[in-house]
């Protein structure tokens, strides 16, 4: 059996921000877990706006791991209550998987991270990424991670253990790397 394939989605163009480093450590558990991880974070996610101009080839490279994909974590600081410009821009280049056989993220976990300097903008970003996740059809998981950048004492290592554990069991069990069906639904 291949080893599922986690794509990480997320953090900021500051080096060592807090999504960013919550992000390879989900990814880090992931590959402790059997998985292979690809992380487009930082700069790499600096694509044009979305619909401008037709990707070029970070963007394709970015919707081809998404395609291969059987899981997915993706982490965004808490902008204002929501979730970052950078993030949502990469996520609206989910729309090139509309006509993939596993359209979107259909058929895929979600593990989401909102790192935030307080709790209401972390929950409110955690919400936000799980509707825009559902309106691609992923599936979040069940565990969402917030991390309140201002509780110095607050560590998010068992929920990032947690949600990881999440995504990865959904992907063993209907990943395109268990060999199950392509397509879940007709």
């Amino acid at each position: 059996m291949a080893k599922p394939l986690i794509v990480g989605v997320g953090g900021t163009t500051r080096n060592g921000s807090s999504s960013e480093r919550l992000l390879h450590q989900a990814l880090a558990a992931a590959q402790a877990a059997g998985a292979d991880t690809m992380a487009f974070s930082g700069e790499r996610l600096l694509f044009p706006i979305y619909g401008t101009n037709r990707p070029g080839a970070a963007e394709l490279e970015f919707i081809e791991a998404l395609r291969r994909s059987d899981g997915i974590v993706i982490a965004s600081p808490g902008y204002h209550g929501s979730l970052s410009g950078m993030v949502k821009n990469a996520l609206d280049y989910v729309e090139e998987l509309r006509s993939d056989v596993r359209p979107y993220l259909e058929g895929r976990a979600v593990g989401l991270i909102a790192a935030a300097a307080g709790w209401q903008a972390g929950g409110s970003t955690l919400q936000h990424l799980r509707s825009i996740v559902h309106a691609l059809r992923g599936w979040p998981t069940p565990l969402g991670v917030v991390a309140n950048s201002s509780d110095q004492g607050h560590d998010c290592g068992t929920q990032i253990g947690l949600m990881t554990g999440q995504v990865m069991g959904f992907a063993r069990a209907f990943g395109v790397a268990s060999g199950a069906p392509e397509r879940l639904c007709a």
